[in-house]
């Protein structure tokens, strides 16, 4: 068999093995994780909105609402330090 038909193969298995693995996580966990993303996702939008009026926004993403959402106030500090100083 050719290297260009393994490597596909064992990507597939290994996305297949990751997306088995997040699905036998507790579904308590995974609702937990939706929320605090939620949350986070609000507190990143209440930060831009008053943030805007001084010319300072936060992206809005996936990885960064799961951080505040996790971490809380202190996710917060911690992406405005990075947005400040980068």
């Amino acid at each position: 068999m050719e290297l260009s038909v393994i490597l596909p193969f064992v990507g597939a298995l290994l996305v297949l093995y990751i997306v088995l693995k997040i699905l036998a996580l507790p579904v308590k966990l995974i609702i937990k994780l939706v929320i605090n993303g939620l949350i986070g996702g609000l507190i990143i939008f209440g930060i831009n909105w008053i943030g805007a009026n001084f010319g300072f926004t936060l992206p809005l993403e996936w990885w960064s609402a799961i951080l505040v959402g996790i971490l809380g106030i202190p996710g917060a500090i911690i992406l405005i330090l990075i947005q400040l100083f980068m």
